[in-house]
Parts: C-alpha cells; sequence; structure tokens
C-alpha cells in the first residue's frame, strides 16, 4: 500500500491539539494593526478552532495528523 502524502502547504497552517480539534490561525493579524485596538490584536494573536464542516477537508489534507 503505498504512503500518503500530506499537503505542506495545509501542515504549515494547522495543528492539533491536546483534545484532537483541528486549530488555525485568526486572520486579520499580518498587517494593517495601527488602527485595531490592543484588545483586538490581542485576541487575534491566540488560535481559533477549525469549524467541522472544514475540519474533514483539513484532516484529508493532513492523513497523519
Amino acid at each position: 500500500m503505498p504512503k500518503l502524502k500530506t499537503r505542506k502547504s495545509a501542515a504549515k497552517r494547522f495543528r492539533v491539539s491536546g483534545t484532537g480539534k483541528i486549530m488555525r490561525r485568526n486572520t486579520h493579524r499580518a498587517h494593517l494593526l495601527e488602527h485595531k485596538s490592543p484588545a483586538r490584536r490581542r485576541r487575534l494573536a491566540g488560535m481559533s478552532v477549525v469549524d467541522e464542516r472544514d475540519a474533514g477537508n483539513v484532516r484529508a489534507m493532513l492523513p497523519y495528523l
């Protein structure tokens, strides 16, 4: 049986939490931060859980998670 290939672009973007949920970075944190409030910047700095409707696609891209 051949090995499954991991989508390397997805592997750099997603992590698995200790409970098995797929985590992602928040959007709107890359640039144009000057006008965003400090509280908003702190909130965006954390990780978010991938929606369950998208989790299946992410797991297909990362077969060995």
